[in-house]
């Protein structure tokens, strides 16, 4: 019997139920892979090509409830868009593998199986995934024919991209400074395009959203039985990374007594997993990234020294949207252009009362704002033509350049506490405004000591 071109991953916290898909599906598929560990997946679908995942919906002895199930569905579906997701469930929790379905789940299965059923639907789902991926490669396809990175003709990111240029081709570290929103992902991306990286990883890591708990375990990766839910070895983000780039978001909010951690690490070109005493060579490019002063961190004793002339070989800093005034119209026509072709939408365009309020508005949220607003406009409008109530802009116009002076963290201060008002203070409305996540906005606002009475 031919088997088919397809890999399959199986997991669940059983080692029967892992053995018997395996020998049950390797007649019929070329690639078989298992896991008893959820926490693996990240690892597993980036460093293979999964078309199906069997996923069971619960771990956790005393808990049924399918919760583990569905967070982990949503977390493949963010990490691989093109694997199908095929749930297994216990008869009697049907309603939750229903509730799957509409998540993202291709199907469910209950256990105990029947062998023909079961390779019948994974064989569907095969099929499917071949689907998912022609349309995505049209799509990114599409996405390519506008360029990918918008760079401007402002004086100020001109001078910025022209850095980026001449550093790429070094390995030097790099650090991009600039208001939340501006574009420091990008940047690092378009430096690791145009260095001789650009065929290897590029691993983003927002620091700012890892608690103290996991911090280490999540970088340097974790050594078996290293803690009580470490069933296997496992490799963290700096390994992940091993010859390509790894883009540290949100230095600045890492804690000092961590800040030594990621120090050595950096220094010494290795890492050491957590409950393994053997340091493993590294060969990464570092890009870090904070809408912090640095310096006026370092000067209060919040950052070590050391570890900002470390990550300091080369610093880019990334003009807010208010100073790059030619540029709010091109931009807003390119993250059109990027909607239509995410949205499989025909040509819209904007109504000329449209751009006039563009130009005016003053981007407190800068090109995350922009983004997400033009985003939320493009799904709404129905005539495909896009007018000022689509976009939902308020009637705030640019600062004045006597505000150009402003520290860093007084303009974040001011923004988060305007954007704050404008929402009569509800965080989840205003987090996504500034486009940050909800505890990154309450870490903030502890920081500043803004109150949302």
């Amino acid at each position: 019997m031919k088997k088919t071109q397809a890999s399959i991953l199986v997991i669940d916290d059983q080692e029967d139920i892992l053995f018997a898909a395996k020998m049950l599906l390797k007649k019929h598929f070329e690639s078989i892979y298992t896991l008893n560990n959820p926490k693996n997946v990240v690892q597993l679908l980036a460093e293979n090509a999964i078309d199906v995942v069997l996923l069971d919906m619960n771990y956790r002895i005393g808990f049924e409830d399918g919760r583990e199930g569905l967070y982990l569905l949503k977390e493949i579906k963010t990490l691989s868009p093109k694997t199908i997701v095929i749930l297994m469930t216990a008869f009697g929790k049907v309603e939750t593998a229903v509730e799957g379905l509409k998540s993202g789940a291709f199907d469910y299965v209950l256990k105990p199986w029947e062998n023909e059923k079961l390779v019948s639907v994974v064989k569907l789902a095969v099929e499917q995934s071949r689907i998912v991926g022609r349309k995505e490669n049209k799509k990114r396809d599409k996405t390519l024919d506008i360029n990918s990175f918008f760079i401007g003709t402002s004086e100020s990111i001109k001078k910025a991209y022209s850095l980026a240029d001449r550093v790429a081709k070094t390995d030097a570290n790099v650090l991009i400074l600039g208001e939340n929103g501006t574009g420091k992902y990008v940047l690092a991306n378009y430096i690791h395009q145009q260095s001789e990286r650009k065929n290897t990883t590029f691993m983003a890591v927002d620091l700012g959203s890892l608690s103290e708990s996991i911090f280490e375990s999540e970088l340097f990766g974790y050594a078996k039985g290293a803690f009580t839910d470490a069933k296997n070895d496992t490799a963290g983000r700096f390994e992940l990374a091993q010859n390509g780039t790894i883009f540290l978001d949100e230095i600045g909010n890492v804690p000092v007594h961590l800040q030594s951690k990621l120090l050595q690490v950096i220094q010494t070109k290795t890492v050491t997993r957590l409950g393994e005493g053997k340091p493993r060579p590294l060969n990464v490019r570092i890009i870090t990234a904070t809408n912090l002063n640095l310096k006026q961190e370092v000067a209060q004793k919040t950052f070590r020294e050391d570890l900002y002339y470390r990550i300091n070989t080369m610093e880019i800093i990334l003009p807010p949207l208010r100073d790059r005034k030619e540029d709010k119209i091109p931009l807003a026509q390119f993250l059109l252009q990027k909607m239509i072709a995410k949205y499989d939408r025909n040509e819209i365009t904007f109504d000329e009362s449209v751009l006039q309020k563009i130009e005016k508005h003053a981007w407190q949220g800068n090109i995350r704002e922009m983004e997400n607003k033009i985003e939320r406009a493009v799904i709404l409008c129905e005539n495909n033509r896009i007018s000022v109530s689509h976009l939902d802009l308020d009637e705030i116009i640019s600062y004045n350049n006597s505000q150009d002076d402003y520290q860093l963290s007084d303009i974040e201060k001011n923004t988060i506490a305007k954007v704050l008002l404008k929402n009569n203070q509800n965080i989840s409305k205003s987090a996504d405004d500034l486009g940050l996540s909800r505890a990154s906005l309450y870490r903030r606002m502890e920081k500043y000591n803004i109150s949302n009475d």
